[in-house]
């Protein structure tokens, strides 16, 4: 007569784990689960910490420091000066000149790129013929490098150049103006070419914003009554306000900080007038060509906080509904 034991199951001679193994095997795989999960994100985070840290917070606190120096560039700073860059940066009128030319970019860029976008985004998003012609046209001025379109919209608005004698072959002799000498229309000459510049960018971003707007609800609104405008406004525009959100936000950013075409199109004797100046371009001809090094690095602070005061205002503010729409988690 044979007798089963203790850990020997009576079908088949399968033995069975004793009591408590089972658990403890989950356990163990649970953590084995989770350090290989910690160590997966380890391993692809820090190249990136290891980037971001070097290229970013490392010059950061390089210019912090050397931003209090009174320094040329030659040797290490040793003319400790405090906070004298910063104040005497607020107490220059071209720095001051400067930050003013910025907020004009700021608010002219959202005040006229924005419904011109909008506009045309609205257009090219009806079915025509050549719509894709229309769309890459409307996308060129932005793929082209700044320093071209600097180099071109210069030629273009030099007096006695192609605007000066279109207008005059028009009839609109009268109009023609020394558009990037005039201390008084050269920030709104620079404002257009930024616009025709940029406004390709807010276009196909509005685009792809109307993409993912349901056909349903606008066929329900049609069959409704609702006439095309009111399909706009009541429909496409609320659905579309994240992407205008989110256009707005790196709108602001890349016009605090807009250097290239500014440089490249503006003369510099105007420039040093503070006329056609932004903080970029200030920070570069006080600390480079200047040689304050110290100086420039403490433009090149206010700059990075104004941008990340701007930024954290706009998030909370404006990009919260947003950012908290998209972050989903389970309720108990």
């Amino acid at each position: 007569m044979t007798t089963i034991s203790q850990n020997q199951s009576p079908v088949g001679g399968v033995t069975t784990p004793p009591a408590g193994v089972r658990p403890a095997q989950r356990q163990s795989s649970r953590a084995a689960e989770t350090r290989r999960k910690w160590y997966e994100i380890i391993g692809l985070t820090t190249p990136a910490v290891v980037v971001y840290v070097m290229f970013v917070l490392v010059p950061m606190g390089f210019a912090f420091y050397y931003s209090l120096f009174r320094w040329r560039g030659v040797g290490p700073p040793t003319d400790f000066v405090g906070l004298n860059n910063y104040i005497l940066a607020f107490q220059d009128p071209i720095f001051i000149d400067a930050l003013r030319n910025n907020a004009f970019i700021v608010v002219g860029s959202l005040l006229i790129q924005g419904p011109i976008a909008l506009g045309i985004a609205l257009l090219l998003n009806r079915p025509f013929r050549g719509r894709r012609m229309f769309r890459l046209l409307v996308f060129v001025p932005y793929v082209l490098a700044e320093v071209t379109a600097g180099i071109m919209w210069k030629l273009l608005l030099t007096g006695g150049g192609t605007t000066d004698a279109l207008l005059r072959s028009i009839g609109l002799g009268g109009l023609v103006r020394p558009w990037l000498a005039d201390l008084d229309i050269v920030i709104w000459t620079l404002l257009f070419v930024l616009t025709w510049k940029y406004v390709g960018f807010a276009i196909i971003l509005l685009l792809a914003g109307l993409s993912n707007v349901p056909p349903e609800l606008t066929e329900a609104a049609e069959i409704d009554g609702a006439s095309w405008w009111q399909i706009q406004r009541h429909i496409t525009l609320p659905l579309l306000g994240p992407t205008i959100r989110i256009w707005m936000f790196l709108s602001m950013i890349g016009s605090l900080q807009v250097f290239d075409v500014i440089w490249v199109t503006s003369v510099p004797a105007v420039r040093s007038l503070g006329a056609s100046a932004t903080m970029a371009t200030y920070m570069v001809d006080n600390g480079f060509f200047a040689r304050l090094w110290g100086y420039g690095n403490a433009i090149a602070v206010i700059l990075f906080v104004i941008s990340f005061i701007a930024a954290l205002l706009f998030q909370r503010f404006l990009l919260r509904r947003d950012i908290e729409g998209a972050v989903t988690g389970r309720r108990g």
